[in-house]
């Protein structure tokens, strides 16, 4: 079987404080875009599973969080593993804020629960897509969510009005687990503007989405990669888009446009920033 696993932006991102578990609470709106990755998946004889992918630097064992859903999918359903090759195509940045290897797993769980013809709802995926990963419940779902607590209790928003989105994930990574652990000494200089993304959406009211998109993250990233972010925010802006703002972590940046000719001119723009980037449209 071949299945798609879409990216997610984050319209808002929200950290709402340290929980006892050491996680944190988050309060965010996600968004799916039509730039996916690729997944094939076959069983084999061989009793073992197995992972590739065209990245040669991706774990091909069970530290790859495809394999790891498999796992969590056959544990589940009381079932033993079986031989099961996963082969991914890598077209989502890695390390860039965009759920890239949540969306895999997601993907891996939709897909086997077709290919065993278990009947489970997306809901009930989604609960076994919280044993992978926070992001995977809501890679499950995909649209336009508010995602809380972890990221894993999702509500329903009206959907996005179609778009166009131009994405630039510049050539560095961010490590995820220190801007977590530096977010909780950062003055943030504001926060987004959650309830009034929410009353944008329920207006069908795309500029009034793209003006209130905000991330507090981007407060905690290193001077230098925030600096090379807001460049690339403020490019879009010149380049007309509605908004712009990061997306997860990062550092992948992207901005908001109704107007396909301006968007492919913002991506040749973006050009001159390096890294990777993309013009693609969002996905109900």
């Amino acid at each position: 079987m071949e299945v798609q696993a879409r990216a997610k932006l984050n319209l808002t991102l929200d950290v709402l404080g340290r929980r006892p578990d050491g996680y944190h609470d988050m309060r965010m709106i996600m968004q799916s875009i039509e730039l996916a990755d690729i997944l094939s998946l076959s069983y084999n004889d061989t009793g073992e599973l197995r992972v590739r992918t065209n990245l040669h630097f991706l774990p091909n064992n069970e530290k790859n969080l495809a394999a790891q859903a498999a796992l969590r999918w056959w544990e589940a359903r009381g079932e033993s593993p079986r031989g099961l090759d996963i082969a991914i195509e890598k077209r989502i940045p890695v390390c860039a804020g965009m759920a890239g290897g949540s969306s895999d797993a997601a993907a891996v769980l939709r897909a086997m629960n077709r290919m065993e013809e278990a009947g489970l709802s997306p809901e009930a995926v989604a609960e076994i897509g919280e044993r992978v990963g926070s992001d995977v419940p809501y890679c499950v779902i995909g649209g336009t969510a508010l995602a809380e607590g972890r990221g894993e209790v999702l509500t329903a928003l009206p959907p996005l009005p179609r778009c166009w989105v131009v994405l630039c994930k510049p050539e560095f990574s961010i490590s995820t687990p220190a801007l977590f652990a530096k977010i909780d000494s950062v003055r943030l200089r504001c926060r987004p503007d959650t309830q009034g993304v929410i009353a944008a959406l329920e207006a069908g009211d795309l500029a009034g989405v793209a003006r209130r998109m905000y991330n507090v993250f981007e407060d905690a990233l290193p001077d230098r990669q925030r600096a090379r972010v807001n460049d690339i925010k403020n490019t879009l802006i010149q380049c007309g888009a509605l908004g712009a703002s990061m997306s997860g972590t990062g550092p992948t940046a992207f901005g908001l446009f109704d107007d396909e000719a301006l968007a492919q001119e913002a991506q040749e723009r973006l050009t001159e920033f390096g890294g990777e980037i993309f013009c693609v449209q969002t996905q109900q």
